[in-house]
């Protein structure tokens, strides 16, 4: 029990990913600065933004809708966000306590932020949150399609394992996914998705600042939107984590290996940050097709192609 709560609460867990994803989160506002002539803040300007808003900003309750409700969305996007971490975490640092199905349970864990910040900005009885909150579930609708689609080809190229722990195994054990036609293929789309599950451009049209002024968001403030800033700090080291494991071979603490983990993530971070950076925003149209018809085409490619061994 004790040991649960040590992996659940401090490592891999809830603290470990907080700080990791703190990091992660000031190193892609620096390097957004860079690519835009500025200095930018310290790489620990996130953990200074989530300090003032918690314990120094008041938290400002909605004079119209659900109070209660649009105050527990951002603890249901913290409980999915630290969950599909610990879930993910493990069996990446070479700690076997998973379960079969585990990749299963994770795609659903995964979605609950989203899904309580869609919640939180209908709660919050603001009509540009409601925009928002309508963007955002569009959003879902088409990326959650592709991104289940990447998960069956993985567990076909894992020889039908639903286990995370297992495709991990079988890479180390052979080749990274990567290393086939279709699992570059899978790799890319993967890269939209979570780009998309991020809300960073260009698939930031949930938020929009420049349009709607945060859009699902507007409402928040004070400890809830620490909360909402938690979340997404914690995605941005979980959902990159989660490509590494998918495609990668997951992260070894042997000698060199160590390195190499560490140079995977910061590549994978890197290549999200230049996405970020040197696309415009898309029209949800255009997102929901993009990934509707395009992405969609290419997993399924990739599946074809993986079943025919390539």
């Amino acid at each position: 029990m004790v040991a649960d709560l040590f992996y659940y609460f401090i490592y891999p867990g809830f603290l470990f990913t907080a700080v990791i994803g703190g990091l992660i989160a000031g190193v892609d506002r620096k390097i957004t600065a860079r690519v835009q002539f500025r200095k930018g803040p310290p790489i620990i300007q996130p953990f200074y933004d989530f300090l003032k808003l918690l314990l120094v900003k008041e938290t400002i309750l909605p004079a119209k809708g659900s109070k209660i409700t649009f105050l527990l969305a951002p603890v249901f996007a913290v409980f999915g966000a630290s969950t599909s971490a610990i879930l993910i975490m493990l069996p990446l640092f070479g700690i076997n306590t998973g379960f079969q199905g585990d990749v299963i349970v994770v795609f659903y864990l995964l979605g609950i932020p989203s899904l309580a910040y869609i919640i939180g900005a209908l709660a919050s009885g603001n009509p540009l949150a409601a925009v928002g909150g309508s963007r955002e579930m569009k959003l879902i609708i088409s990326y959650e399609l592709t991104f289940i689609l990447i998960i069956a080809a993985i567990i076909l190229k894992a020889g039908a394992s639903v286990s995370l722990y297992k495709i991990i195994e079988i890479q180390q054990s052979g080749t990274a996914f990567i290393g086939s036609v279709s699992g570059v293929l899978l790799f890319i789309a993967a890269i939209f998705c979570v780009q998309a599950k991020l809300g960073l451009v260009p698939f930031d049209m949930g938020e929009a600042e420049t349009e709607i002024a945060e859009g699902a968001f507007i409402e928040y403030s004070g400890s809830a939107y620490a909360l909402i800033k938690l979340t997404k700090y914690m995605l941005f080291f979980t959902l990159p984590a989660f490509i590494i494991l998918l495609f990668l071979s997951g992260i070894q603490f042997s000698g060199i290996h160590i390195l190499w983990s560490v140079l995977k993530l910061v590549a994978v971070v890197l290549l999200i940050t230049l996405i970020r950076n040197t696309n415009p925003r898309l029209k949800i149209g255009q997102a929901m097709r993009f990934f509707l018809i395009w992405m969609n085409l290419l997993v399924v490619v990739a599946i074809t192609l993986s079943y025919l061994g390539y």
